[in-house]
């Protein structure tokens, strides 16, 4: 885990509005800026560009606790305009990043949500999670929760050569497993799926039928995607740790996403891999209901589930990859 520096910052405001009609999800909340899991391919490393620092090593190891959170939320969902919308968290930055050992601001975060009866949903990479599941219950019986645990790869080189601060894998899986078994939705997303690594059958498999022996109650996927900010700051990993890949990667990554009928190829193959496991997928954010049981069995609906970012393809059991020099 990189060294790190905590700044203590105070926010204006906390809940922040998406402007992308496409995303299943209209509301944000990020209790922290940078992060120490220092996952090579962090779509969220250009935000420390907006504040003069640098995309690499500074997203790593210059961490901001927005240490009013809690109170500014609060007043947020006080305010008559305030309609009680599902929330996002941790959609730039990691909201068990290690600095919540330290500051709780995600926990006092769902106090708060439990509080006005707010839904919310909660995407890490954090075993921390598993310390508030008595909030996250709460927060469940009176407004809907989800937690959603990023998993791209159970495979053990991969990882750490990608994501060298974040938790090991099946610890994020293990704690899934905690919070389902302790009346908690939870689920995966295997993301982000990284060509040439993590994006065969049989990783994307193994990867499925893992979280399926976890008790994944649903369980998504995407493939990698590298804005301005993460690019510059993956590529030049690629080109050093696996250079037979580089040519391919320049190939795929001519703009911020990979082509349209490999990113169906490769959501095709998890979506075999899912039905195999006899896994449903992620619901909807907006779909977010209270209790356990009605609750989460109207989310697991069809008409409920997060779609295929790329649409439903019929694809073979197992990928040529256009990565060969």
């Amino acid at each position: 885990m990189p060294a790190a520096e905590v700044t203590e910052i105070r926010c204006k405001s906390l809940i922040n509005r998406v402007n992308a009609p496409d995303f299943h999800f209209r509301w944000t909340i990020n209790p922290y800026r940078g992060c120490r899991h220092a996952c090579r391919y962090c779509y969220a490393r250009s935000t420390h560009q907006y504040w003069g620092m640098d995309a690499g090593a500074d997203f790593e190891r210059q961490i901001f606790a927005k240490v009013n959170a809690a109170a500014v939320l609060r007043d947020e969902l006080s305010r008559p305009k305030w309609q009680g919308e599902p929330i996002a968290i941790g959609t730039a930055s990691d909201p068990y990043e290690p600095a919540e050992a330290q500051y709780g601001l995600t926990r006092q975060i769902l106090e708060a949500l439990a509080e006005f009866r707010n839904p919310a949903s909660i995407t890490t990479k954090g075993a921390l999670v598993r310390r508030d599941v008595d909030v996250l219950r709460r927060l469940n019986e009176v407004a809907g929760v989800q937690v959603v645990f990023s998993v791209g790869t159970i495979d053990e080189t991969v990882w750490r050569q990608t994501e060298p601060g974040a938790p090991h894998p099946m610890a994020r899986l293990e704690a899934m497993q905690y919070l389902v078994e302790h009346g908690v939705p939870a689920g995966v997303l295997a993301a982000p799926l990284l060509p040439g690594l993590s994006d065969s059958a049989v990783s994307i498999n193994a990867l499925v039928a893992a979280a399926a022996a976890h008790r994944a109650q649903f369980l998504s996927s995407n493939l990698l995607f590298l804005r301005p900010g993460s690019r510059e700051w993956f590529m030049p990993f690629i080109r050093e740790s696996y250079p037979h890949l580089a040519p391919g990667y320049a190939r795929l990554y001519r703009s911020e996403h990979a082509p349209r009928d490999y990113t169906n190829a490769v959501l095709g193959l998890v979506d075999d891999a899912r039905l195999r496991w006899e896994l449903s997928r992620m619901p909807s954010v907006r779909s977010l209901q209270p209790t356990i049981l009605p609750g989460f069995a109207e989310a697991m609906a069809p008409e409920n589930q997060m779609p295929l970012l790329t649409g439903e393809a019929s694809v073979p059991t197992q990928l040529a990859l256009p990565l060969a020099a």
